[in-house]
Order: C-alpha cells, then sequence, then structure tokens
C-alpha cells in the first residue's frame, strides 16, 4: 500500500538494523494499512529464565513513551541437548563474548545435537490499548563449523530440520524468511494487523 494516505504507523523497537530489515521485508509482502517505523527507544532488558518475560518487560519499559501501537521482538537460541538450553535467554550477551566459534567449542558431537530458535513478539496495540504476544520457534541441530555469511548472530551455525543441508547463514533473504522462528512469529503478528485495520 505504500503511500496510502490512510496508512498508519507501527514501531518497532530495536537497536538492530539487520533485525528491522528482515522483518520490515515481511511486511512489504503484504499489503497492510501499516507502515514499518524503526526506533531505538533503549528499553529495559532483565535477565529472566523466559523469553516472553523478558519481552514483556522490554515493551512495558517504553511503551509509555512512544504513543502509537509498537512491539519488540526478543530471540533466543537454545541448544537443547548437550547444553540444557544454553544460551537461550543469554542469547545476544553470550554471542557478544564468545561468539560462534566459543559455542562450537562446547559441543562434542554436533551431529548428535538439538538445536531451536524461538522469538518472541510482544505488541502494544494501541487502539484497544492491550498487550499481546507472538510466539515462533524452528527446530533444527548445530553445524559442525561456521557455514555461510548471509543473516546475523548464531545463524551460520543453526541447521533447520526444514533444510537439513544449509545452515541459516547459508540461506537467502527469502528462504530464511519462509522458516524462520522470526518470520512465524511475524506472520501471526501480520494476521492480527490484518484483522485490525
Amino acid at each position: 500500500m505504500g503511500n496510502n494516505a490512510h496508512e498508519k504507523k507501527i514501531y518497532l523497537i530495536t537497536g538492530n538494523p539487520h533485525k528491522f530489515e528482515e522483518i520490515n521485508a515481511l511486511f512489504k509482502n503484504h499489503f497492510l494499512n501499516y507502515k514499518l517505523e524503526l526506533k531505538n527507544a533503549h528499553p529495559i532488558e532483565i535477565q529472566a529464565d523466559d523469553l516472553v518475560e523478558v519481552a514483556l518487560f522490554k515493551l512495558n519499559s517504553i511503551k509509555d513513551k512512544i504513543n502509537d501501537s509498537c512491539f519488540v521482538e526478543d530471540a533466543g537460541f537454545f541448544i537443547d541437548h548437550p547444553l540444557q538450553g544454553f544460551p537461550g535467554v543469554y542469547s545476544s550477551h553470550v554471542f557478544k563474548k564468545i561468539g560462534n566459534q566459543g559455542i562450537l567449542k562446547l559441543i562434542d558431537d554436533p551431529s548428535r545435537s538439538r538445536a531451536r530458535f524461538k522469538a518472541v513478539i510482544a505488541l502494544y496495540f494501541k487502539p484497544h490499548d492491550k498487550v499481546y504476544v507472538f510466539e515462533g520457534e524452528v527446530l533444527g541441530k548445530v553445524a559442525a563449523k561456521i557455514r555461510g555469511s548471509q543473516g546475523f548472530g548464531y545463524d551460520p551455525i543453526f541447521i533447520p530440520n526444514a533444510m537439513p543441508h544449509k545452515t541459516f547463514g547459508e540461506l537467502t533473504k527469502e528462504e530464511k524468511n519462509n522458516l524462520s522462528h522470526r518470520a512465524m512469529a511475524i506472520k501471526k503478528l501480520i494476521d492480527f494487523l490484518k484483522k485490525n485495520p
């Protein structure tokens, strides 16, 4: 809808331009009455064991300052075997400290690993004055080595079950947007926005 005079704004709160690009590409594929805008409002991050809790806390720390519909997206990389879900909610912190190389050193036999990416979107929808949560998850395993230069974060070491010969880092944007955890959560958000134009 691009230049629809009635287009509403919805803000994605993030300091990560890659995340905005990925989400904006999904938005543009749907004829929505909303234009996605990037806002870095520096929400308060808490350390909690649950992504939903982290996302809701972040959203609640900034929603009153924005005066419009807005959402945060939080994602985690969970290595269920052998690391009991680590790094999980600490994914971004761990990535900054040890990176993909550090994670690979923690896993003896990647072929037996079980991993998943999970995304949580917390949306403050101003017309309802309510908060909604949308989730997406993709299952897979850890690669034996870093492969691919697409995406960001843990993408080059995650092999999704749906495409078992490629890491997320080797997928094109379109391929990743067809099956990623973020895409699943965003599609639920988009369906909600279509029902509430």
